[in-house]
């Protein structure tokens, strides 16, 4: 990066004007954002602004269903060995979420039948908007999170001249997202059951290092049974290990920046705690916490306005709301050594069962309505009336046709190849026959 006028462009809708935020000096990751007008009302949570609340919620929804979100999505390994792999090797069957750098794409494989989704991004707008160390970095999250059933799971890289694949996970149960914006709020006990997997997640995610810092309804995924995905790990933090490591990176989605994120300053993995309030809130009410049509106005709402919360949600849930959207990072609900572990204690979670939420194990409240495995009607109508856009692929010639081989985790060293930062990106998923989450 050049300055400190690098910015991230922003993933939403183009009815809405992007408007960049400035970065630290020293950081050179970017940050997601966007203006949504002029008004300056913030969500207030009095009985007589319910009928504005509902409005404001309906048109806040209508808008952000415009973003473009990456939908990542399962089944299971590609059968047998294979030497080579190429966009020719699967058959694209639509467009299943969109973003700036390019298309999530339903596909079949070939040879095996199997439905997945293909994650396709241009090295040439990579390359332009100086995303390649977040590129790099969403791999190498994605290598270590194999393991756990809240997580998308990644089965191969590969690479052409001009286009970068992942191929994931098709998870077809619709976005979190999509179902709130369907029913405006979830009960309190489906609420529990989300937030209980998420937390499961996140606190995985913690013990291998890694702080997530975009967690938002978008990019949790439901799977055919009900269960929770979480996907899409551009925005991914590695190495830091326990509470007291810090960042300061200034990054994230508007609606669920942290405080300590506004203020820029360092901070830790405790920020995954508070848009897990933030989340948690809005399935509950209807809208993020401190929202605002003024983006400015909502920033300044989250540093320093109070929390409101209306009694529509029990005493237990308000209570851990309180917890987890602390201002102060040191007096929020899994700050500490405990992490996610003082969060799962708390009294709002008394009817989960961890050791079964762990296992995947827990009965959904809600099932959606999936009927094969290419089955599209949970995704928004908005992407999958999108033209299939493959463009210019390029050749998979022999030094760029990606090799099925379980290549060098540690691709991070050839950010500075200039000439070829993706070399070594080819990647394949060893054989976890024993462990495949059936989704």
């Amino acid at each position: 990066m050049t300055s400190g006028t690098e910015i991230r462009n922003s993933d939403r809708p183009t009815s809405r004007n992007a408007s960049p935020l400035l970065l630290s000096p020293a950081s050179s990751e970017y940050v997601t954002t966007t203006t949504c007008g002029s008004n300056g009302s913030t969500y207030a949570g009095s009985a007589a602004a319910s009928a504005a609340h509902a409005a404001a919620a309906a048109a806040a929804r209508a808008a952000r269903s415009r973003r473009g979100r990456h939908s990542s999505i399962n089944l299971d390994n590609l059968d047998g060995p294979q030497e080579t792999m190429s966009p020719s090797d699967f058959k694209f069957l639509g467009v299943i979420g969109k973003g700036s750098f390019g298309q999530v794409l339903l596909a079949r494989h070939i040879a095996s039948g199997k439905a997945y989704a293909v994650k396709m991004l241009s090295k040439r707008v990579i390359s332009r908007r100086k995303e390649t160390q977040h590129v790099l970095s969403e791999r190498s999250v994605l290598i270590k999170v194999l393991h756990h059933p809240y997580l998308v799971q990644l089965h191969y890289a590969f690479t052409t001249r001009h286009k970068i694949f992942f191929v994931l996970d098709f998870v077809n149960g619709g976005e979190l997202f999509y179902h709130l914006q369907r029913e405006r709020v979830f009960v309190e006990p489906r609420a529990m059951f989300y937030a209980a997997e998420i937390c499961c997640a996140l606190t995985y995610m913690h013990t291998k290092g890694i702080v997530y810092r975009d967690l938002k309804p978008e990019n949790l995924l439901l799977d055919r049974e009900g269960h929770v995905v979480l996907t899409d790990f551009g925005l991914c933090k590695e190495g830091l290990q326990n509470s007291s490591c810090r960042t300061g990176t200034f990054c994230g989605t508007p609606e669920y920046l942290a405080p300590e994120i506004l203020l820029k300053k360092p901070y830790t993995r405790v920020v995954d705690w508070w848009t897990l309030g933030a989340v948690l809130y809005e399935m509950l009410y209807g809208l993020p916490p401190f929202y605002s049509t003024n983006q400015m106005v909502m920033y300044e709402a989250i540093v320093s306005k109070p929390l409101k919360l209306k009694n529509s949600a029990s005493a237990r849930a308000r209570n851990l709301l309180t917890g987890l959207l602390k201002k102060a990072p040191e007096e929020r609900l899994g700050g500490g050594p405990e992490d996610g572990e003082a969060i799962k204690g708390h009294e709002f979670f008394r009817a989960v069962d961890w050791a079964l939420v762990e296992q995947r194990k827990m009965r959904p409240p809600f099932v959606p309505r999936v009927t094969s495995d290419t089955d599209t009607r949970n995704i928004d109508p908005s992407f999958t009336r999108e033209p299939v856009q493959l463009g210019s692929i390029g050749s998979p010639a022999p030094e760029l046709r990606a090799s099925a081989k379980l290549a060098d985790v540690n691709i991070n060293n050839n950010f500075n190849n200039k000439n070829n930062p993706f070399k070594g990106f080819s990647y394949a998923r060893p054989d976890l026959e024993s462990e495949v989450i059936d989704r």
